[in-house]
């Protein structure tokens, strides 16, 4: 019988240098938050009980003084969670990771070291190809909190300020209807004897499911309408009720138009929203009834719909009155602040465990999804096309 043929090579029968797990290193984040300047931006991206975890954590925070002051919240609340104040704005813009609820303006870019990390919205609708052009001059490595996916594929941002805008849409109904600002004097609830208000709500996505859920909560009758059964479907078991579903079929929904007091817009495109409520729909309607198109950061789904301010949210058109009012949730910036502080500050925890983005972006692929520049270079595929800019894919960058 011949010699037993081993498995091992002579080389790998041979003493072997002994391999060390190479451990992450834990590393220090120093953020800055400036102070919001755009119009009506009153949100922060951490509230200061996220400062105090962070902080606890060994990271460093600077704040720009009256960053939270449309918050709510105090400089003297960031100090005290452990945050250092400053007055001076090229002081916070110098920090290597920033944080912005608004994507940085020209001007700001202007403030921003080389090689700094921004988390920001990304907000694509609003941009120009040379805000991607000066931020790359940078090389600065940029993530759109909006498309970053939790571990359930899902985008926790949206979702978060849909919920927001969404209950914001019912809320704002029922203050428009009142005699105090010139409404129809109805009352949302469902009062004995008195037939409950009628409410439309067209999209059955994360903004028409919490419609739903508050005017149903206030004892209004909902008709939600929707083209994907599987959403439909879907509302009805979330809401835990059997309520009136329809596809989009104009004669269904001029009917309920018609009818209805209350009729919101929460239908979004891939580019822009599709108008699915013609002027001709609006002329039928009651008059005194209220329009809220929540979809008007994507162009609105209401033909007759204008974008409008907070200082005079409402238009009337055909005895109807629309409310156009982009970025819903900045009416309610302390519960928007405190969302978007929920989904930072794991992040960020997440970020100084891994030992800095870069190996965060490695073991976190949710993360990598927001991610749009990295040093410079643009990596969204969306991006790209939209502005004709040349883009390439992250997983070849980082690996």
């Amino acid at each position: 019988m011949g010699q037993p043929v081993s498995p091992f090579s002579k080389q790998q029968l041979l003493p072997q240098e002994e391999m060390l797990e190479v451990l992450r290193q834990k590393g220090e984040l120093f953020i800055g938050i400036p102070k919001e300047n755009q119009v009506m931006e009153k949100r922060v991206c951490l509230t200061p009980d996220a400062v105090n975890a962070l902080t606890a954590h060994g990271h460093r925070i600077l704040v720009e003084a009256g960053a939270g002051l449309g918050a709510n919240y105090s400089d003297l609340d960031y100090t005290d969670a452990g945050a250092d104040i400053t007055k001076d704005k090229k002081k916070v813009f110098s920090c290597p990771l920033l944080l912005k609820v608004e994507p940085p303006s020209f001007s700001e870019i202007q403030l921003i070291n080389p090689q700094t990390t921004v988390i920001s919205a990304l907000q694509l609708k609003t941009q120009s190809k040379k805000y991607f052009e000066e931020m790359a001059k940078k090389r600065i490595t940029a993530i759109g909190f909006e498309y970053i996916r939790d571990d359930d594929g899902k985008f926790p941002a949206v979702r978060s300020l849909s919920e927001i805008a969404g209950i914001s849409s019912v809320l704002i109904a029922s203050e428009i209807m009142s005699a105090t600002n010139k409404g129809n004097g109805l009352m949302f609830g469902n009062i004995s004897g008195v037939p409950p208000a009628e409410v439309v709500i067209i999209g059955a996505g994360t903004v028409g499911e919490f419609a739903a859920r508050s005017a149903l909560g206030l004892g209004a009758n909902v008709k939600i309408f929707d083209n994907s059964i599987t959403k439909l479907r879907s509302i009805q078991s979330l809401l835990k009720q059997t309520v009136y579903t329809s596809t989009l079929q104009p004669k269904n929904l001029l009917k309920a138009l018609k009818r209805c007091d209350v009729a919101i817009g929460a239908v979004r495109g891939n580019d822009r929203s599709p108008v699915v409520v013609s002027t001709t729909m609006v002329e039928h309607m009651k008059k005194g009834a209220v329009i809220i198109d929540v979809s008007i950061d994507t162009g609105g789904c209401f033909e007759t719909s204008e974008i409008t301010t907070h200082g005079k949210p409402t238009i009337e058109k055909y005895g109807v009155i629309h409310y156009g009012v982009p970025n819903i949730p900045s009416r309610y910036p302390k519960t928007a602040t405190i969302s978007i502080s929920n989904i930072f500050t794991p992040y960020l925890l997440k970020i100084g465990e891994d030992g800095g983005l870069e190996n965060a972006l490695r073991f976190d692929k949710g993360l990598r999804n927001g991610l749009y520049m990295y040093h410079g270079i643009l990596t969204n595929k969306s991006v790209g096309e939209w502005f004709d800019l040349s883009y390439s894919d992250i997983n070849f960058l980082i690996f």
